[in-house]
This record gives C-alpha cells, sequence and structure tokens, in this order.
C-alpha cells in the first residue's frame, strides 16, 4: 500500500512514531511522511524506506495560512494517490480529514493523543471540539491511544462509541525495550558527573515539553518541600524544551529554576533515555495526556513514576503497583508522594520492577506496531472501510 502518516511538526513523527514508520516501510509499504519543516527533519529523512514532503503547517490558528496550506495539501493528495492516510496531532487531523475527504483517499484515520481544549472554556473549548468533531465524521475510523481517552472523547459527545476504538491496551506506538533499557544507554554515573550531581543523590525527574500544562509549576513547588519533609541530597533534573509562545512558563519561575543550585534544565535533548537512566523516579504532573508515552519509557528502565489522576495517566499507570497518582494540581500531595517513594528504596524498587514487567507485556513496540500493520492489512482485505 502507499501509506501517508502526517503531524503537524516532525518532531512528532520521529520521535513518537519513528519506529512504527520504519517497521510499516519493512513490511513492504511504501511511506511518505508530511509535516512542517523544522527540528527533526534531518532525522525523519534518515529513516530506510521513506520520504518526507515539507508542508507549513501553522500550530496556530490562522484562516489564511490554514486555507493555502489545505489547498496545497488536496493537491498534493490527488497527485499522490494514497491508498491509506493516517494523521496525528490536531491541526494536521483537521486538514489531511478535510483534503483526504476531498481528494477520495480510500482509507483515512486519525488517532487522538490528547485533547488541547480539555483544560480550555468559551468559545475556544467549543471550536475545538466541534474540529474534532468533523474530523471524526470525515474520517473513515479514528482511534485514541487509551482507554480513558477514547471514554472522554464518547462522553464530551465528540464521537459515539462505535467511532472510535483503541488499538490493544492503548500507546501510540509503545516503547523500544532496545533503546530504552540501562544496558544501551550509558551509566547514569556518567551524566549525573556531566551534570554536575553527587553520585550518591537522589534524582526526581522528568522529560517532556517544560510548560504549564505539563504541571511544571506544581514539580518545582513539591520539589520545593522536600526537604522540610526529610528528603535531602535530592535533585531535579527537567528535560525537554520550553514553549514560551504556546504555553509559556512564568519569567519568575524560569528564573529560580535557574537559580536552584539541585535543580538542572538541560533543554530539548535527542536521547531522553541517558537522562532517564540516572533518574530514580519519574514525575509526570500533567493537566492532560493521550497516554503518556514516557511513562512507559521510564518503565522499560525500570523507573516507576509519580504522576497525576487523569486521563492517559491512568491507563499508563497503576497507582500502587507501577507507581503512585494523586490529584493534578496538588502540590501537597505530589510533595508526600515523591517523599514516599524516596524514602522507601523496597517500594520504589518494587514498583520499577513490576512497572519494567508490565510494559514489556502490554507496550512492547514490536507488539503494538504489529496491531497497527494488522489493522491496515485489515482495512485492506475488508475492500476498504466506506466513509460515515
Amino acid at each position: 500500500m502507499r501509506i501517508c502518516r502526517i503531524a503537524t511538526v516532525p518532531f512528532f513523527l520521529f520521535h513518537h512514531l519513528g519506529e512504527q514508520i520504519a517497521a510499516t516501510a519493512r513490511s513492504g509499504h511504501e511511506v511518505v511522511l508530511v509535516s512542517s519543516p523544522g527540528e527533526g527533519t534531518a532525522a525523519l529523512q534518515s529513516i530506510t524506506g521513506v520520504s518526507h514532503y515539507a508542508l507549513n503547517i501553522s500550530r496556530q490558528i490562522s484562516i489564511f495560512r490554514d486555507l493555502v496550506t489545505l489547498l496545497r495539501l488536496l493537491v498534493f493528495f490527488r497527485r499522490q494517490h494514497f491508498d491509506l492516510v493516517h494523521s496525528t496531532t490536531p491541526k494536521a487531523g483537521l486538514l489531511a480529514a478535510i483534503a483526504g475527504r476531498l481528494a477520495g483517499i480510500p482509507v483515512r484515520l486519525h488517532t487522538f493523543t490528547g485533547q488541547a481544549w480539555a483544560e480550555r472554556s468559551g468559545w475556544v473549548r467549543w471550536i475545538a471540539k466541534a474540529c474534532d468533531r468533523l474530523v471524526v465524521k470525515l474520517n473513515t475510523r479514528c482511534y485514541a491511544d487509551s482507554i480513558s481517552q477514547r471514554d472522554f472523547i464518547v462522553a464530551e459527545g465528540v464521537a459515539r462509541a462505535d467511532e472510535i476504538t483503541v488499538l490493544g491496551q492503548g500507546s501510540l506506538a509503545g516503547v523500544d525495550f532496545t533503546r530504552f533499557n540501562h544496558h544501551r544507554s550509558g551509566t547514569a554515573a556518567a551524566v549525573k558527573a556531566r551534570l554536575e550531581i553527587p553520585a550518591g543523590a537522589r534524582v526526581v525527574g522528568f522529560v517532556g515539553r517544560v510548560t504549564k500544562d505539563k504541571g511544571i509549576q506544581e514539580l518545582v513547588a513539591a520539589f520545593d518541600l522536600l526537604a522540610s519533609f526529610g528528603c535531602e541530597n535530592v535533585y531535579l533534573v527537567l528535560v525537554g524544551p520550553l514553549e514560551p509562545e504556546r504555553d509559556p512558563l512564568p519569567a519568575e519561575l524560569v528564573a529560580r529554576i535557574h537559580r536552584d543550585k539541585r535543580i538542572r534544565m538541560v533543554g530539548y535533548m535527542p536521547a531522553p533515555e541517558e537522562y532517564i537512566a540516572m533518574f530514580d523516579i519519574f514525575c509526570l504532573p500533567s493537566y492532560r495526556e493521550g497516554f503518556g508515552n514516557v511513562v512507559l519509557e521510564a518503565a522499560a528502565m525500570g523507573i516507576p513514576t509519580v504522576g497525576t489522576r487523569i486521563i492517559g495517566l491512568t491507563d499508563a499507570i497503576v497507582d500502587g503497583v507501577t507507581g503512585i497518582l494523586v490529584p493534578p494540581k496538588d502540590v501537597s500531595a505530589l510533595a508526600r508522594a515523591l517523599k514516599l517513594v524516596l524514602l522507601d528504596d523496597h517500594l520504589r524498587s518494587r514498583l520499577g520492577s513490576q512497572a519494567k514487567s508490565r510494559t514489556a507485556t502490554l507496550f512492547d513496540s514490536r507488539k503494538v506496531n504489529a496491531g497497527v500493520l494488522a489493522e491496515y492489512e485489515s482495512l485492506r482485505l475488508g475492500g476498504k472501510l466506506r466513509p460515515h
């Protein structure tokens, strides 16, 4: 089949879907990737057996630019004669749904990976939900990357229960155990030394966008409480980019992070596994997630997670078994959970071991990717499902 995978930015395709895309190409399908140009484009072009088409897809709402992009995408789809188009991310999903339907693409798929409007209100929420409803109606089939997210989408009236499903137990692409493995990620001691963290110090780590909706304000506030809770010689490491244009942290918080001698903010790193390897606890106090695949990456390396009890993370973390869940935006509860796991070596080891075992059983990327490819094949053998 000729398959198109489309997302708004190249980083998303490479970081979240790179191995799945490579597996699709290895299985004999012709794969074309579509995204905006930018960081990650070179990495996409390095994936064997695929090509990349750069198309400016604005993450912000801009009627004129979005219309121009839609027309370009429509022309591209008509020329390429794809058998299947599979989109992720909101803006790319909306444009691909419209252009794919107009171009007569036989099979049009979209995977929801979280709803940005979940934390919004008023007309912004209404418009964003309406766009998601349109994505559902124009596509052949839609998916959510977690069971709780699917249930939320149905409960909010974005899709009927028969219009959206979850493949396997969820997760967009699972986790690559050959990559997220202590033995292949260098030594934690070397990374600690590079960051000037004492060898015997405990490390609470975060990987992702360093933004408000990831709960960074609460994480820093909870970290401040740890010393008063008897947790000394603990460092906080933040791995990921700031997003000053979309979801900025308060300037005073960024300055405070830079001043604190026990916090390291290292920015985006192409090999986050090198940093996860030195974490004692992974912390994801997010306000919203689709699934929280980075939790699986930590789990694959035997690292338990303290996260928030929200849609998506309740699928990625089994409370009390593979990690600890706390209410979102609750600094005190977050600090107490971090203290509990930091001070109890046996608990931390047990949670990490169970997290690794569960992830290997349910979310190994080979299993998840095989499920996606089987779905593609079933659609092909089924004569291509009729559009809604």
